[in-house]
């Protein structure tokens, strides 16, 4: 029988704690499946100790979490609440993980910052000494849970390349779709019969990405003329020819839970001088970006190269009647188990790159009138550069 964990004495307080606790669920909390190894559908506790990872898990998730998990020791959750409610029948959650960690010999805990709050206060009334992330000021601690999951291993990067690959199959079907199009007497595309719609070219992108092995599990953008100026909205309705439609297909990897993340634009029809000149802008920004990137080099350097750059082709960043348009947005984002992760390529981030960070490369140009062009791509940091991975052609001009 084990007994219910009364307060824990006071002991000298350590400036920056270095062990985790984690309450989230992996599905959902990047940290977390990057942590455990592990995929689950609802939350559980999982903490760091002296170097070993230690999960509490319900006990249908026991047997799964021993045999697929990172874990070095899967803890039944189930069963450790219900020896604790013999000696105290008020036990529950905050009770298992404070008897968890003195049994791990642990008083002393860093907590992500979206840390379940009501937890967190009883953990605190039972003794356990918590530093929520970014409430440290010892200057030895990093402001970051796990500074490590910037920094790409192999099986990541594979699993990144693993999305990308799924988005290209993505692309083909559109590409394909469109090329097969016919316009209305309106302008407007017609496929199979129907009128095509930023909807239908969604639907079939997305059953070709999960037969590729990937799903996009939190949408996707194909948007439209002036609809993609609005750099996110996530399209609706007709396609018309001779309008640039943006197509941004961000899947998840269902093997590796990774995230891939490219961007094509495409026009039906025959490209304006304004549409063609704002599309050769766009790619050589990018490929002067990639070629800027490598180890040592910030975040925000390589993000001034694009900037400078569009500056020079005359293309100005506004507000104009109460839309943004030019170029407003970051260069690029890290990406893994998070579609948006560290580092960032932009003005916020003045750390230089380090080898293993992985980023999307997306410089974009957005004028009502003209429509939005953005072409993404996604690379690693190398010594010297970068390498791709992802690889699809920039056949945006189909007839």
């Amino acid at each position: 029988m084990v007994r219910s964990p009364k307060k824990i004495k006071s002991a000298t307080k350590s400036k920056a704690p270095q062990e985790v606790l984690m309450m989230a669920t992996p599905s959902k909390s990047a940290d977390l499946r990057w942590f455990s190894g592990f995929n689950a559908s609802d939350p559980f506790p999982a903490f760091s100790a002296q170097g070993r990872k230690i999960g509490l898990l319900p006990l249908l998730e026991v047997g799964r979490a021993e045999d697929e998990s990172d874990f070095d020791e899967v803890l039944n959750l189930s069963a450790i609440i219900t020896d604790l409610r013999k000696t105290n029948p008020a036990a529950g959650l905050a009770d298992a993980i404070v008897y968890a960690a003195l049994q791990n010999s642990v008083q002393r805990f860093r907590v992500p910052a979206d840390f379940p709050v009501g937890l967190y206060e009883r953990l605190r009334e039972l003794g356990l000494e918590l530093t929520p992330l970014g409430a440290q000021r010892d200057e030895r601690s990093s402001p970051e849970l796990f500074p490590a999951r910037w920094i790409k291993n192999k099986a990541e990067l594979a699993g990144i390349r693993a999305g990308n690959a799924a988005a290209c199959a993505g692309f083909s079907v559109i590409e394909k779709i469109l090329a097969a199009a016919t316009p209305d007497r309106k302008g407007r595309l017609l496929w199979l019969g129907k009128l095509l719609t930023a909807e239908i070219l969604k639907e079939e992108a997305q059953v070709a990405i999960l037969r590729a092995g990937a799903l996009c599990d939190i949408g996707m953008i194909c948007a439209p003329g002036d609809q993609a100026v609005d750099c996110h909205c996530s399209g609706s309705g007709p396609i018309s020819t001779h309008q640039l439609i943006v197509v941004d297909i961000f899947p998840r990897h269902r093997a590796s839970q990774n995230y891939g993340d490219m961007t094509r634009t495409y026009l039906k029809g025959k490209a304006n001088t304004k549409q063609r000149n704002l599309v050769h802008a766009v790619l050589e920004a990018q490929r002067r970006a990639i070629k800027a990137i490598r180890a040592g080099v910030t975040g925000a350097a390589v993000h001034d190269v694009v900037v400078k750059y569009f500056k020079s082709m005359g293309y100005k960043t506004d507000l104009v009647d109460g839309v943004y348009t030019g170029f407003f947005h970051g260069t690029g984002h890290g990406l893994g188990f998070d579609i948006h992760e560290e580092p960032a390529l932009s003005v916020r981030n003045p750390k230089p790159l380090v080898i293993g960070n992985a980023v999307t490369v997306e410089p974009g140009l957005y004028y009502p009138g003209i429509g939005a062009c953005r072409m993404e791509d996604c690379v690693v940091v190398t010594k010297r550069g970068c390498e791709l991975l992802s690889h699809h052609p920039y056949n945006w001009e189909i007839a």
